[in-house]
């Protein structure tokens, strides 16, 4: 049987943050990156809530090669708009020394119906994410394969951990992201679901019920996505460079595919509980891959980096036919040089200076370019 592997286009979704840079602190632009960014670049730029963050989305990419080109022209379309607005662009989970409490909230109405709903957590929920959607042939096949994926979050996770600061601390956490935005309803990792129909009825339940106006208010690490057919991965930190991003996004296309693969010879990969899975998320988010998570099969810890080689293994059957190889193997390049939180740490523990760290990551962000 020859299977088609073309529905698993990429959309790269990534959060950036605004800087002064006198001083590296997050900083206001006013919405102007963004309205200067639409006369270029049209809707694949917005605001978000805070005014200190600002959101690109790529086209639909037909392969990881595709997303590459729009990712790096992304960045440097942005960088270079904020550089003529005597601003900076960096792209880390969270900014190691800004408090949120000075930071302005966008006058939009929907950021005023979440801040006035979840209050406090909203206003202080200054984080940068990275949300990769992947295509699928239908809602059903969408559902299947978000169930099977779940498994793989934290492992991927660990990839991406890029937030070891917070409110000019160091929190102990390769992600502490993750941790603020625990404090918002309806995230972390879903739980299965038995159909796409029961997904659906979930939805029409908690908007009957006004827990929510719509489906985009469920914040899990991993979504089928309300309006699409695509499953959207919501678990990682935003990565401090482009190769780094488009490797998570090659790795989670090749999973999806990998599931893809075993359905149509009806297998399919065990299913692990909420409850399990939350255990290696926490993990990698204190530890990212120097760590050990839990092989469920086996039920001991084994290195994080060993079942990331594992994994490895696992997705090499759809690689060549995803035309990935090549950025799939970038993760030996982070296994050796360490995620962006290692990276941060290592300026830190060297220069003892946070304001070095957050000159680090500016500069990091147009590398590989």
């Amino acid at each position: 049987m020859i299977l088609n592997y073309k529905s698993f286009t990429l959309g790269v979704e990534e959060e950036y943050m605004v800087l002064d840079p006198a001083t590296q602190e997050l900083r206001s632009h006013e919405q102007q990156i963004v309205h200067e960014g639409q006369k270029v670049i049209k809707d694949k730029v917005k605001a978000e809530m805070h005014q200190a963050v600002v959101e690109v989305g790529t086209d639909i990419c037909a392969d990881v090669d595709e997303a590459f080109t729009d990712v790096s022209t992304l960045r440097k379309t942005i960088s270079g708009i904020a550089d003529s607005l005597g601003l900076a662009m960096g792209a880390s989970g969270t900014h190691p020394f800004s408090h949120w409490e000075s930071q302005l909230i966008t006058d939009h109405i929907r950021y005023s119906e979440i801040v006035n709903e979840l209050q406090e957590a909203a206003r202080s929920n200054l984080i940068f994410g990275l949300h990769v959607h992947v295509g699928m042939e239908s809602r059903e096949m969408a559902n299947h394969i978000a169930n099977s994926t779940r498994y793989f979050l934290p492992h991927v996770f660990a990839l991406s951990t890029n937030s070891p600061f917070w409110e000019g601390r160091q929190t102990g956490y390769k992600s502490f992201r993750t941790k603020v935005f625990d404090k918002f309803p309806r995230t972390g990792i879903p739980d299965a679901f038995e159909s796409i129909e029961a997904y659906d009825n979930y939805v029409k339940m908690l908007i009957k019920t006004n827990c929510i106006d719509n489906a985009k208010k469920i914040w899990w690490d991993l979504r089928v996505h309300p309006f699409f057919n695509t499953v959207e991965f919501r678990i990682c930190d935003i990565p401090m460079t482009v190769d780094e991003t488009i490797t998570i996004a090659a790795l989670f296309q090749a999973i999806c595919a990998r599931i893809y693969m075993l359905r149509h010879k009806n297998l399919n990969y065990i299913q692990y509980s909420r409850a399990l899975i939350n255990e290696n998320k926490w993990r990698a988010s204190r530890y990212g891959i120097d760590g050990y998570l839990i092989d469920f099969g086996k039920e001991e810890e084994v290195n994080t980096r060993a079942l990331i080689y594992e994994l490895l293994d696992f997705l090499d059957p759809v690689l060549d036919h995803l035309g990935s190889r090549h950025r799939v193997e970038y993760v030996h390049k982070i296994l050796e040089n360490g995620t962006g939180a290692d990276r941060q740490l290592a300026v830190y523990n060297e220069t003892k200076n946070l304001t070095s760290v957050v000159e680090y990551i500016r500069n990091s962000y147009l590398a590989g370019t």
